[in-house]
């Protein structure tokens, strides 16, 4: 059995400090938006509160909290402000790449003390730029630059994602940088999330070498089979159920972070066009909370379920009993599926309180604003095409196979093998 440790109490005390920090996060929010980037006063402060170790091996003081309890401290983060939101759940959710890449990496990773997210990553898919070549003791890296790197400012390793060719066709290495050999392009110039500072990456030089314990074949990262080192039910969990779970908190602490604004502005303030001297005591609403509330309570309702599902599902893993190929798929195919949809819940939300906030809710100062503009950029991931998802999970539940694609989010590697037709 895998060792288990009770972290209730470590999340409490985490969700104590970031609604102590929550005021102040949110007063920098529009000073971080026009930089670009948070402040080193704020990733300081964030690793202050815990939220950074959230997701980190507890072999290396980190506090390895359950997927659940990752989702928490996610939201309340992105309540006051949604750019540390982001820059929180990518230092959590992208820790399985280290976890996964062995025992050497993690020791690299969590080994030596740091202020700020361990890891960040960039462009793990096939449409990445970047090249690997196998070579005595290593890999030659070229290409980029590798694009969307959420906490690459911060972290002391990037793991880059990168085409390789061994003669038998293309596969994708994930590949540990440290950030000193790294160049940061000031590219981030975008409609929201404007302060996770998610530039683009490129190499120092022409090339780099990459010792070889530090480049994986990602297939192996993804199905977990190098020993790690590590005991933790956490590191058996489903990746998809993890990363993706866990992002929906983004979607549900924006909304639940403006709702919590829009009755605090709402109080006392007319209502344009109407008798009503207090917006609070108008039915219109009154049907309008109804609705907003019943957006996020599903959107929280259906992403706990799942943050939980994968906890079980990681537990079943670290007992030897792990779920059978077809659940694995259906649950991850529902995984991405529902998260869409609890993004898009949300940003709705967000919308309906947005446009009866009057006029005054444009201006930069105003937090509604700026939870409208990140909620969107959530339903915007590319991770999150909601129609591509509807049509594969469809697929699943009719009995048909989803679509063969490549990359992190892939749901054809879960599918049971065929039957074998010669016995």
């Amino acid at each position: 059995m895998a060792s288990t440790h009770d972290t209730s109490d470590r999340l409490t005390t985490i969700l104590e400090k970031v609604r102590a920090l929550g005021p102040t996060l949110r007063e920098r929010a529009a000073d971080a938006e026009r930089a670009g980037r948070h402040s080193d006063e704020t990733i300081a402060d964030l690793h202050a509160t815990g939220v950074f170790d959230i997701g980190s091996p507890a072999e290396f003081g980190g506090y390895e909290l359950t997927v659940r309890e990752q989702l928490d401290v996610i939201a309340e983060v992105s309540k006051w402000d949604g750019s540390c939101g982001w820059s929180v759940w990518a230092g959590a959710s992208t820790n399985w790449i280290p976890a996964g890449s062995g025992a050497r990496v993690v020791e690299e990773v969590y080994g030596p003390a740091w202020v700020g997210p361990r890891v960040a990553g960039s462009s793990h898919f096939p449409a990445s730029r970047g090249r690997a070549k196998r070579v005595e003791g290593g890999w030659v890296v070229s290409g980029g630059p590798w694009t969307f790197g959420s906490d690459a400012l911060w972290a002391p390793f990037t793991n880059l994602g990168c085409l390789a060719d061994d003669g038998e066709g293309p596969y994708l290495v994930a590949l540990q940088v440290p950030r000193d050999e790294l160049r940061f392009l000031d590219d981030w110039q975008v409609a929201g999330m404007c302060a996770t500072g998610s530039v683009s990456i490129t190499l120092a030089g022409d090339e780099l070498f990459v010792p070889e314990h530090r480049g994986v074949d990602f297939r192996h990262i993804v199905d977990g089979s190098l020993d790690n080192g590590l005991k933790g039910d956490l590191w058996k969990v489903p990746s998809l159920g993890w990363a993706f779970s866990t992002m929906a908190g983004m979607s549900i602490g924006l909304a639940q972070g403006a709702l919590e604004r829009f009755l605090e502005r709402s109080a006392g303030r007319p209502v344009r066009g109407t008798t009503y001297k207090n917006q609070l005591e108008a039915p219109l609403t009154h049907l309008l909370l109804a609705e907003v509330h019943s957006k996020i309570q599903s959107a929280t309702l259906m992403t706990r379920a799942n943050a939980e599902e994968t906890d079980r599902l990681g537990a079943l893993a670290a007992a030897g009993t792990p779920a059978d190929p077809a659940y694995m798929q259906m649950f991850s195919g529902r995984v991405l599926v529902e998260t869409a949809y609890a993004a898009k819940w949300c940003a709705e939300a967000i919308e309906l309180l947005q446009r009866n906030s009057g006029s005054t809710a444009i201006m930069q100062s105003e937090p509604i604003q700026r939870a409208w503009r990140d909620a969107r950029v959530i339903t915007l991931h590319g991770a999150l095409n909601l129609e591509a998802l509807s049509e594969n999970y469809g697929r699943l539940m009719a009995g048909a196979q989803p679509h063969k694609v490549a990359g992190i989010t892939t749901l054809d590697r879960f599918a049971p093998a065929a039957p074998d037709k010669t016995v």
